[in-house]
């Protein structure tokens, strides 16, 4: 994901954080530190510790503790967010699902996988073990809670620990909550999808829920903007986009299930030289109306050139280039016989519009986003 950098490995998965990550960490931070009488009532009637000997708040408030716990407490959260995700992927690579990685944003964490057309049967309880584990994480903070006066004999001490943990407590449980509201593509949406998907074709069953989720994603928003809540509303924001995307994602998988590269690749395929001049390519783009083109040598794909290849030189130094001097040479190409749902996959992951084919090094073809959505649009028929 764009703006993200790793910052370790867990169970082998890389962990990303993006950079919005950084942004709501302070604002936590702020708003439990400016009004930490309200966060320390907040946890004392959650859990009825009001009474000054069993809830010793001196040392909380002294000085700039309350901003100092406003960001253990928010780095705990993502903490606990981070155990939510890698839940989601030990079980979904137990399936035999790959994990690219786990990403903390500004709205939680996002744990990125490969996968095809979701199985039900997978699906199921690669969805549910995420808030579960949420819940497991909020009851252990609550006995932490409820244990730490027997072992911690310092007042003042005991109090922060049962602050710290007991925010820590409400927020995953409220986390596990949340995850189960039937918003899709939400832990919930996704559970409602399983269940759904195991009394109708899949496509059907993920419209049903993305339009629930997107029904939610409105009402997050309308509550978003009365009570004035940025983050709601950026979480309403990425359930309505996210539903969108699964939907014709899903859509797409089903129609293009059963296409393989050869049938819809465009033949024979004009492919230019490495020592053709980039003018005399512009020409070509020109005339053909085609953004690409293979190189070869000696038959042998060698490389592509796109108009965004031209384009990064400027137009007085095009006019001494040739096409090995603008061209991509780690091309990524596919055969014949590959699906059309993994040539989608490729496209979209490298964020580009054609993919050769080829047959052993000689270019037999070419795959363009275009040819994919003529091929949709005649099965949707």
């Amino acid at each position: 994901m764009d703006g993200s950098f790793r910052i370790g490995r867990i169970f082998g998965i890389p962990i990303q954080v993006h950079f919005t990550f950084f942004l709501i960490i302070p604002v936590f931070a702020w708003i439990i530190g400016t009004d930490i009488t309200y966060a320390i009532e907040f946890v004392t009637t959650t859990f009825e510790l009001s009474s000054p000997v069993s809830f010793d708040t001196s040392l909380i408030t002294a000085g700039l503790m309350p901003y100092i716990l406003g960001t253990i407490i928010s780095l705990g959260l993502f903490a606990g967010v981070l155990v939510h995700e890698l839940a989601h992927s030990i079980v979904a690579r137990r399936n035999g699902i790959r994990i690219n990685s786990i990403t903390l944003l500004i709205f939680g964490g996002v744990a990125s996988m490969e996968e095809g057309l979701p199985d039900p049967r997978v699906e199921l309880p690669m969805a549910l073990v995420g808030p579960l584990t949420s819940l497991l994480v909020g009851l252990i903070c609550t006995g932490i809670v409820y244990a730490t006066p027997a072992f911690v004999t310092d007042t003042a001490v005991a109090g922060l620990i049962m602050f710290v943990f007991g925010y820590l407590g409400i927020l995953n449980i409220v986390l596990f909550v949340f995850n189960l509201l039937p918003a899709f593509p939400m832990d919930g949406g996704r559970v409602l999808r399983a269940w759904l998907a195991k009394r109708m074709p899949l496509h059907r069953a993920t419209r049903i829920a993305a339009d629930v989720g997107k029904g939610f994603a409105v009402l997050f928003a309308i509550i978003a903007i009365v009570f004035f809540n940025p983050l709601l509303l950026v979480i309403a924001f990425f359930i309505y986009i996210g539903a969108s995307q699964e939907t014709i994602a899903v859509k797409y998988s089903v129609l293009l299930g059963d296409v393989r590269a050869g049938s819809i690749m465009s033949s024979p395929v004009t492919s230019v030289a490495p020592t053709l001049p980039v003018t005399k390519v512009v020409e070509m783009m020109y005339a053909t109306k085609h953004l690409g083109f293979p190189v070869t040598e000696h038959d042998v794909l060698v490389g592509m050139v796109t108009v965004a290849d031209v384009q990064r030189r400027t137009p007085i130094d095009r006019d001494a280039m040739q096409v090995r001097d603008v061209m991509s040479r780690d091309v990524i190409a596919v055969t014949p016989d590959t699906p059309v749902t993994d040539v989608l996959r490729i496209m979209t992951a490298k964020d580009i519009g054609r993919v050769p084919v080829v047959e052993g090094d000689r270019v037999v073809g070419i795959v363009t986003r275009t040819d994919i959505l003529k091929v949709v649009e005649l099965k949707e028929i």
